[in-house]
């Protein structure tokens, strides 16, 4: 796979992006020192790379619905068939393979009352599946003011930081009750699962709203956090290779701090307290072996109250938020037309 370049300004850049994923060029431009145009083209470098991708999601609980970590164990010959039919699913968010090729991991949403049987019926009927476990993801740590995942190193220092989410503040609305988006909202959210930071000008070209409209709709939709976004990474573009799923246990009186620990390391994309065997999920993206182990044994070894972990490595990422990884870059998983 293909290595971009990635100094110091695109670290930066990707950096502010994670903390705000809608931030405004000029404003990234400010905070980093560098000229706004240069800023604009290094993203859209970027993006055009598959490197990276800005996506707008809908708060899935507004539907009803709950996220369910799905582990299949599968034949190896069929596990290629399986995951193809299962990434293309709006439903399923998250999508790996797991070393060994036997194994399948995805994130369904579906409604909490549907259970296991519900969800049997969402996956494609075939008998190469020998094992599966549901879990219910109960929360994910977020930590305000980090971002989940800057191993990549060159990111904004602890004042640039301070001063882009000071600027975030002032331009965020008061926030207000979530609502469930209308039907008139899809033409917008559909725009912005393509491209989440479209301009205000092209979205109204899209729906064919005016821009006046987008403007107030974007508002409201944020305001009530209807509306968010995720920033799509595909590490291995950055040159880190190694990414492995963590299976935490520890007591249930600490984890909420095992989990905010966990969250707060530069290795870990994301951390998930779920039911099941273990406890929490976390997701560590390393360089290489060696930076794996070096984390193991140094970062998560330092962790108070952890009780055991297993590691599982994944082999191959398919699918991640609204974003497909088709040939080595992040794809949109859906056109509009297609929906």
């Amino acid at each position: 796979m293909l290595i971009v370049m990635f100094d110091a300004l695109d670290g930066t850049i990707l950096h502010a992006l994670q903390l705000w994923p809608r931030v405004p060029f000029r404003v990234i431009a400010d905070t980093v020192g560098a000229p706004e145009q240069t800023v604009a083209r290094r993203y859209h470098r970027l993006r055009r790379d598959g490197v990276l991708r800005v996506v707008g999601v809908v708060d899935p609980q507004l539907h009803g619905d709950a996220r369910w970590l799905v582990r299949v164990h599968a034949k190896p010959d069929d596990l290629a068939r399986l995951a193809e039919a299962l990434v293309r699913r709006d439903d399923v968010t998250h999508a790996n393979i797991l070393s060994g090729w036997s194994e399948l991991v995805c994130v369904v949403r579906a409604p909490l009352g549907e259970g296991s049987d519900g969800l049997l019926r969402r996956l494609p009927r075939t008998t190469s599946v020998l094992d599966m476990e549901i879990d219910l993801v109960l929360h994910t740590f977020e930590e305000s003011g980090t971002a989940p995942w800057t191993a990549y190193g060159h990111t904004l220092d602890a004042e640039q930081v301070d001063r882009l989410l000071q600027r975030l503040a002032a331009e965020t609305p008061p926030a207000v009750r979530p609502t469930a988006p209308s039907a008139e909202d899809q033409p917008l959210l559909d725009a912005l699962a393509m491209d989440g930071r479209a301009p205000h000008a092209r979205l109204a070209e899209l729906t064919g709203w005016s821009t006046a409209r987008v403007t107030r709709r974007l508002s409201a939709l944020q305001a009530a956090g209807t509306l968010t976004y995720d920033v799509d990474v595909l590490p291995e573009r950055l040159g880190f290779h190694v990414n492995a799923i963590i299976w935490v246990t520890t007591a249930p009186r600490h984890l909420n701090d095992v989990g905010r620990e966990l969250a707060r390391h530069a290795e870990i994309a994301s951390v998930s307290a779920k039911t099941g065997r273990n406890h929490l999920m976390a997701v560590a993206i390393c360089r290489d072996v060696e930076h794996l182990y070096r984390y193991l044994a140094d970062e998560l070894g330092a962790v108070e109250h952890l009780q055991s972990y297993d590691t599982s490595v994944r082999t191959q990422r398919l699918k991640q938020s609204a974003s497909l990884v088709s040939h080595g870059r992040l794809v949109a998983a859906v056109s509009p037309a297609q929906r």
